[in-house]
């Protein structure tokens, strides 16, 4: 019940939000064309500020995919070497007995 209460409250302060600034709009001192530009304006820097974040956010996302790639790879080249070595250890120890003969 207190989830219904919750989201029911959410959205009558989005609502009241929206109608305030409606009203605000209508009472503005200046022109509807003025206002207008206004509101344009800012939307048009709003959508600069959010495609310059996106590509903030996309830069480091792929900055952190590079270091992971890399630590990937380091650790693949590790990997590879401890095997190869023991490998090696494993051929050479199973290699013993048959020269003892």
């Amino acid at each position: 019940m207190s989830d219904r209460s919750g989201g029911s409250s959410f959205f009558w302060f989005l609502a009241g939000l929206g109608v305030g600034a409606l009203v605000g709009v209508l009472y503005a001192p200046r022109s509807g064309a003025e206002t207008r530009e206004s509101l344009r304006s800012r939307a048009e820097e709003g959508r600069d500020q959010l495609r310059e974040q996106t590509k903030r956010a996309k830069d480091q996302a792929n900055d952190w995919i590079d270091r992971g790639r890399s630590a990937m790879g380091e650790h693949r080249d590790k990997f590879r070497a401890a095997y190869e070595a023991g490998r090696q250890a494993y051929r050479e120890k199973t290699a013993e007995p048959a020269e003892n003969l």
